[in-house]
């Protein structure tokens, strides 16, 4: 138990001089930008045809689009497959 405490503590120690900017063995990952708007226009589709077609509420796609929020989870995963192959997820969705 005190090993696990140990590993813990260090753990929340070298959290913490991170959030403060010191050098620690910290490594972030950030996902690569996604342009919804680009991906939505390569489609062709009116937003209202896109969030149709895909499931995705009008607001949320807004927010995307206007860069206030960007799409996180399995709606990023459905976003990356659309930009590669619109009609595969399309023609997923009709069958």
């Amino acid at each position: 138990m005190s090993n696990a405490f140990d590993e813990i503590a260090a753990g929340l120690s070298e959290a913490i001089r991170h959030a403060k900017g010191e050098k620690t063995g910290v490594v972030e990952h950030s996902p690569e930008p996604i342009d919804v708007k680009a991906i939505r226009k390569k489609t062709g589709m009116s937003q209202q045809k896109f969030c149709a077609t895909f499931g995705i509420s009008l607001g949320t796609l807004r927010h995307w689009e206007q860069g206030l929020r960007s799409p996180r989870g399995t709606a990023r995963v459905l976003l990356k497959v659309v930009q590669h192959n619109p009609q595969a997820v399309v023609k997923s969705l009709q069958e």
